[in-house]
């Protein structure tokens, strides 16, 4: 299937290569051929996530430096309207997560994108796919992390994340899991714990041949753990 092999090619890229042109062409190609709403909605929700990936290849210190939030949210909210027409629950709370990712990490809304994780993680929990269920548990975890200093309660989200990655079985999700609990760990003031976690999520990064950058956030957070443990 057309989307299928650009959702692909957007994971190696987004993972391992930085080259999104093969996923943008797929995935165009899907959306050209779409036999009906469900496929239109599905290529459109790839779309946005395709355009969030790229925008975070911009990111530096921490800031994300060119994206287009108007039109990423409004590729994400068009296959939400979709698929709210059509009761597809699995769907919905996809898009619903996407349409937060936005206000999330782009719009720098966490309170307005708190209530869409909500909102979709009891759907995505009964009707979602295991990296859909994962990402919603980890950006309410974040949100508990930095929002509230609640670092227990985002622990909690961050190893229920973890744990449906691993079960996902791609190990180019697992690392980025991993690594999250390690930046949890170490904000709550537990540097040992945080170590022992970022080695192996260095560890995974380097085993899944993911990309430089990714490797190298792995590093500069073991070696904060590290200083923070001397």
């Amino acid at each position: 299937m057309t989307l299928d092999r650009g959702i692909e090619a957007m994971t190696e890229a987004a993972f391992r290569t930085g080259d999104f042109s093969v996923a943008e062409e797929l995935l165009g190609d899907a959306l050209s051929a779409a036999p009906g709403p469900a496929a239109e909605a599905a290529a459109l929700h790839q779309l946005g996530w395709l355009m969030h990936w790229r925008a975070l290849e911009s990111i530096v210190d921490g800031q994300v430096r060119e994206s287009d939030p108007d039109a990423e949210e409004a590729l994400f909210q068009r296959a939400l309207d979709l698929r709210r027409g059509l009761d597809d629950r699995a769907g919905v709370a996809a898009s619903l997560f996407g349409v937060g990712l936005v206000r999330q990490v782009l719009r720098r809304d966490p309170r307005g994108a708190i209530g869409l994780f909500r909102e979709a993680l009891p759907l995505a929990e009964e009707h979602g796919d295991l990296i859909t269920r994962s990402e919603i548990h980890r950006h309410i975890g974040f949100y508990h992390l930095v929002e509230e200093k609640r670092y227990d309660e985002a622990l909690r989200y961050l190893r229920i994340s973890l744990e449906l990655r691993e079960r996902h079985g791609d190990p180019r999700w697992i690392p980025s899991g991993t690594l999250a609990i390690g930046q949890a760990l170490l904000m709550a003031g537990r540097p040992a714990e945080a170590a022992a976690t970022l080695r192996i999520a260095l560890d995974q990064s380097r085993s899944a041949g993911l990309r430089p950058h990714r490797i190298a956030q792995a590093e500069d957070w073991l070696s904060r753990a590290a200083a923070a443990t001397a």
